[in-house]
């Protein structure tokens, strides 16, 4: 039996699968599935402060609603359908309490304060890591990069000042080079790198000329951008990579291993798949690594990245001209009638 363990944050894992952040953690029943299925170590879903900006807002008009009403009537008091954050962390400690794998917390926030502040709290839940969400949309076309690429940074300086949990940094890839913001990131110290966040974008419906927002699962095929900047990033880092974005099967996990990842985050596979899929990619990852005679994931960890391939152009331009130049051996596999 190969040895499948992994170090990320600082934290030894069995294995290096991670259920990502989502609303997978709200049914007890699918994570108790999750669990004895195998899985590494658990995302709970991102607590957000525009959601909690709004469940402000809406108690507070829904409050408000009776102030001009008589002593008279009864039925004074509205529906209090939500609690903000005091949920959302009860819920997570509850999570916490109820599984043997580490769990993280997961947060997205605006403001520099907020981000301090719900951090701390999450710590005090008893998590055993952080993951925070560095997201910007340009709306503004006086916003710099640099600007943003500085809030940033500032962000992640502030939240590891203010916790001892290990914190990873889970990012977009839309930076004009990320390498040199991760390296940013690296040296603000963080923990981990979560390569890449994956954004709902909006669509059109032509009939009704009106936007919508659909809820899509990743594809297969979505991890070869987090495949190359793994295998760019490892071994020039301090902090642990963790692949995530249509991680679907063993192959995909040996893949991103091979790289240079030290862990990979799953959720659409799990969704599409059942919770019975984590323990088809452990024993699938397992059978590989005995064919190879690898012992361990570190014997083949990174045996793929820039770092130590002999090939100098497989992570450079010239690699993707020559495909380009072979680009008509795609009419062997599509003919055109």
């Amino acid at each position: 039996m190969a040895d499948l363990s992994t170090t990320y944050m600082g934290i030894k894992l069995k294995n290096p699968l991670i259920l990502g952040a989502c609303n997978l953690v709200n049914k007890p029943e699918t994570i108790k599935q999750i669990e004895d299925a195998g899985i590494g170590a658990i995302v709970y879903r991102s607590l957000f402060e525009e959601q909690i900006q709004l469940e402000n807002l809406q108690m507070d008009e829904e409050l408000n609603e009776y102030n001009e009403r008589n002593a008279e009537m009864t039925d004074l008091f509205p529906t209090l359908e939500h609690a903000g954050p005091k949920e959302h962390l009860y819920n997570l400690e509850k999570l916490k309490k109820s599984v043997n794998v580490p769990v993280f917390a997961s947060l997205n926030a605006i403001y520099e304060p907020t981000w301090v502040e719900y951090a701390k709290e999450l710590e005090k839940t008893g998590v055993d890591g952080l993951e925070i969400n560095l997201y910007a949309t340009p709306g503004y076309f006086e916003v710099t990069g640099k600007s943003i690429e500085d809030k940033q940074i500032q962000i992640v300086k502030a939240v590891k000042k203010a916790v001892s949990i290990p914190v990873s940094v889970k990012i977009s890839m839309f930076y004009s080079n990320p390498l040199n913001f991760i390296k940013k990131v690296d040296e603000a110290g963080a923990d981990a790198y979560v390569l890449f966040n994956r954004f709902f974008q909006p669509e059109i419906d032509a009939e009704k000329e009106e936007y919508y927002y659909p809820w899509e699962l990743s594809n297969p095929k979505d991890h070869m951008v987090s495949l190359r900047y793994a295998g760019l990033l490892y071994g020039n880092l301090e902090g642990s990579i963790c692949a995530s974005r249509g991680i679907y099967s063993a192959q995909d996990v040996i893949k991103m291993i091979l790289a240079g990842a030290d862990a990979v985050q799953m959720v659409s596979t799990i969704y599409k798949n059942q919770p019975s899929v984590v323990s088809d990619i452990l024993i699938e990852l397992n059978k590989w690594m005995e064919e190879k005679e690898y012992k361990s994931l570190d014997d083949f960890r990174g045996k793929l990245s820039r770092k130590n391939m002999k090939d100098p152009f497989a992570y450079q331009r010239a690699q993707y001209v020559d495909i380009l130049m072979k680009s008509d051996s795609i009419f062997k596999k599509y003919p055109m009638v």
